[in-house]
């Protein structure tokens, strides 16, 4: 069997269209929305787009969630057709980052617990901050254990 096995990778029965699907992901954009008008609209300009799978509109956060195999451009296109102003999703949750009230990540537009998603720059190691936490770190061989 294993010859027969070897030869039918070269024959094929079914037919390839060379097209790759795309990955499912998920796309969050910035869109400044004021009513359920504004909210409606936004909404059924991605519902009916080929590939999408749910859309979560948050008026508070000013925030459309798009889950589905699309591509972020064009959802953020689509979006922009409406008229209004829409940019990729800038924040991330400040859990997820070491120094979230640094100058470059602070943001008093984001909306509450969320910061900028930017680079982070490390601190300086030999600075009086990065000594203090690391005094009692268990990875730090030379640490003070006081137990």
């Amino acid at each position: 069997m294993g010859i027969l096995d070897y030869i039918s990778e070269f024959f094929s029965v079914a037919p390839s269209t060379g097209k790759k699907r795309k990955p499912m992901q998920t796309v969050e954009i910035k869109v400044k929305m004021d009513c359920d008008g504004c909210e409606r609209r936004v909404r059924n300009s991605v519902v009916h787009m080929k590939g999408v799978k749910q859309v979560e509109v948050n008026r508070k956060q000013s925030k459309i969630t798009v889950t589905g195999y699309v591509e972020r451009n064009r959802v953020l296109k689509k979006v922009q057709s409406t008229g209004k102003r829409a940019d990729f999703w800038p924040y991330i949750p400040y859990n997820l980052v070491a120094y979230p009230y640094v100058a470059q990540a602070y943001d008093k537009k984001a909306p509450s617990g969320y910061v900028k998603n930017s680079a982070q720059a490390l601190p300086a190691p030999n600075s009086l901050d990065e000594k203090l936490t690391s005094l009692f770190s268990d990875e730090n061989p030379n640490a003070c254990s006081i137990m």
